[in-house]
């Protein structure tokens, strides 16, 4: 099983990084550079005009060295030659194909607010009537060829039928941490660090529960990353975009689905439910006291960093975070 890995890891870490000696400049050279929010920090105008739509590296890196490490796996094992389709392997196309789809609505976004020359791409009903179009056709492919039912693993009560409920709440958990992602690509390198963390926490997850497929998955998802912050450490020469932001919160779903733990897109994915929920706290407590706030700006790194703290601390901090949530998981993983 080492080897199908190391493959996938190599494969996606080399096209991630390679791609950014020739995408970066190519993306600068159309002028697809980053329009920063008026309302953001201040501080933050001298990224104005680096190129973003970087997603596309990890993007790339990801499918093929999925689609690689898979069929080397198969190729070891000889399955590949005896279930071409098995309910994993259609599982693993249906989570790349929601991811690629999560990808495309931030293209779409990135593209209108580069073109706008404004930070305001697709409007708030456009991409949520759009994220709802591509989480319903996740479920349904899920339910029809991926093998997924309506049971649900919950701590302490094992697989547990929530019927018709579970389609509205996977469709509101879906969309939930797609955008919450999305809110966490604020700082040079937070999305994509903190997502690594999540990456690797799963691939722990997939080797306890036997899960291949998703293990290829979520190593090709980690190295990916890696050859892609390279570019995008502070000081950032590239921005994933919602593009990239996109894909990576239907990541962090489709690693979730691809070890039967829907759940754990909330727990291993808890600092994206905390930046999420730092932005509805606001503004609600905005609306209830007539203008008064909780917090300095949000999402939530906004408040540290005007706070005082440096790019790189929220960064470690943050990681920290998500490394707990992912460690979490793999304790209720062990205890199942």
């Amino acid at each position: 099983m080492i080897v199908p890995v190391i493959v996938t890891a190599v494969i996606a870490f080399l096209i991630s990084w390679l791609m950014g000696f020739k995408l970066i400049p190519w993306l600068r050279a159309i002028k697809m550079g980053q329009v920063i929010n008026e309302i953001g920090p201040t501080w933050h105008k001298y990224k104005e005009g680096t190129p973003t739509m970087g997603g596309l590296m990890f993007i790339a890196g990801t499918v093929i060295a999925s689609a690689c490490g898979y069929t080397v796996l198969g190729l070891m094992s000889g399955k590949y030659f005896h279930d071409p389709f098995s309910a994993e392997w259609k599982r693993l196309i249906i989570n790349a194909v929601c991811c690629m789809a999560f990808a495309l609505i931030g293209f779409d976004d990135d593209y209108h607010k580069i073109h706008n020359h404004q930070n305001l791409g697709l409007t708030a009903k456009q991409k949520i009537a759009l994220q709802i179009v591509v989480t319903a056709a996740y479920l349904a492919a899920m339910r029809i060829w991926g093998g997924i039912d309506t049971s649900i693993w919950l701590p302490g009560l094992g697989d547990t039928d929530l019927g018709f409920f579970y389609y509205p709440l996977m469709m509101f958990s879906i969309i939930g941490i797609v955008n919450a992602v999305n809110l966490t690509d604020g700082v040079d390198g937070l999305a994509g660090s903190a997502i690594l963390v999540t990456a690797v926490g799963f691939m722990a997850i997939s080797v306890m529960l036997n899960c291949p497929g998703n293990l290829i998955f979520s190593a090709a998802v980690g190295a990916a990353l890696i050859g892609f912050l390279i570019w995008n450490y502070k000081p950032a020469k590239v921005f994933m975009g919602d593009t990239g932001s996109m894909f990576l919160g239907g990541a962090v779903v489709a690693m979730s689905y691809g070890c039967g733990r829907e759940l754990f897109m909330l727990i291993s994915g808890v600092l994206y439910v905390i930046e999420a929920f730092s932005v509805i706290i606001q503004v609600c407590y905005f609306k209830l006291t007539h203008g008064k706030r909780i917090f300095k700006m949000t999402p939530i790194h906004h408040h540290f960093e005007m706070s005082g703290w440096s790019e790189e601390k929220i960064v470690f901090v943050f990681s920290l975070v998500s490394l707990a949530g992912s460690l979490l998981s793999i304790c209720l993983t062990r205890l199942s």
